[in-house]
């Protein structure tokens, strides 16, 4: 046995994604569990030191996989901030602008894309939740890091095919 270094990317990498796979419902079926059982396989190899043909097959799978799953957490964590950019993304993960860019597009959607959807579906959720019935649709908006009102409603109406005051007002029902 060895100790592995904690400033080992590998290893950074296989927590968050461990930290991820804790707090979310991913492993609800048996296809998703064998995924994730060879993602972790792959970041564990890439820890302790793969063969060069273990590093080319884990950076096909698991590393980025791994990649994508803490990315998209801390986009979700950071919803609020109006000029979150996949500049910012990128750097605060040491990769580049590009990468992420791959990585979004390995699941056919754009980076802007996944921040439009996970941001509609925040505000989706606290107009229908009856402990924001006080708060305007303009502040939740806002809330959820969009900058412009007269966008937040075409781009919700768009998405959900009601406006916002309608799917506030179904609530309430």
């Amino acid at each position: 046995m060895r100790v592995i270094p904690s400033e080992t990317d590998g290893l950074k990498l296989l927590a968050k994604y461990i930290g991820a796979l804790v707090d979310s419902q991913a492993l609800v079926s048996t296809e998703v569990s064998r995924l994730v059982a060879a993602h972790l396989r792959d970041l564990i190899a890439l820890s302790v030191g793969a063969t060069r043909d273990g590093v080319v097959a884990a950076q096909a799978r698991g590393v980025r996989a791994a990649w994508l799953e803490a990315i998209k957490r801390d986009i979700t964590a950071n919803l609020e901030d109006c000029a979150l950019t996949v500049a910012a993304v990128a750097a605060r993960h040491r990769v580049t602008p590009r990468y992420v860019h791959k990585l979004f597009e390995s699941e056919g959607v754009t980076f802007t894309q996944f921040i439009l959807r996970q941001r509609l579906d925040e505000a989706y959720r606290m107009l229908r939740d009856p402990r924001f019935a006080t708060r305007s649709i303009s502040s939740i908006a806002y809330d959820v890091g969009f900058g412009d009102i007269s966008y937040f409603n075409r781009a919700f109406r768009q998405r959900y095919k009601v406006t916002p005051s309608d799917t506030r007002n179904c609530a309430d029902l």
